[in-house]
């Protein structure tokens, strides 16, 4: 696999559009991170890290409407992929949806939100949009 970024993005994405209730995904550290602003910004109901085998997987508990039954991930989107990578500056950090959205940037600081990045004034890789 030459990209794990994408392959976590499709794994949601798909089990979004089939509608399941748990997905689960192999593990790695910026998966992680990923998964944790996930959670914190209200696209996943919950989260799981299980350490099995040498790379462990991640289980994330999907988030849907009670009413009606709609995903509350509309869309992942891969910014940056490996045959083109995507820096921005700190004035420069995208605007997902004129900020209804999330754009996750990976920093010299670590993983974080463009709100977050635009606060500390420092720029970074953007990884991927979620509305």
């Amino acid at each position: 696999m030459t990209d794990p970024i994408a392959d976590y993005l499709t794994r949601i994405r798909n089990a979004v559009m089939a509608n399941h209730k748990v997905v689960e995904i192999p593990s790695s550290n910026l998966k992680k991170d990923i998964t944790r602003i996930l959670f914190d910004k209200g696209y996943i109901l919950n989260y799981k890290f299980e350490e099995t085998g040498p790379q462990g997987n991640i289980k994330i508990a999907l988030k849907y409407n009670a009413e009606n039954k709609m995903p509350a991930i509309k869309s992942l989107q891969r910014i940056s992929k490996p045959g083109l990578r995507k820096y921005v500056d700190s004035e420069n950090l995208p605007r997902v949806l004129n900020g209804l959205g999330v754009a996750i940037i990976s920093t010299s600081q670590g993983v974080m939100t463009d709100k977050e990045a635009r606060s500390l004034k420092i720029g970074g890789e953007v990884l991927c949009f979620v509305y």
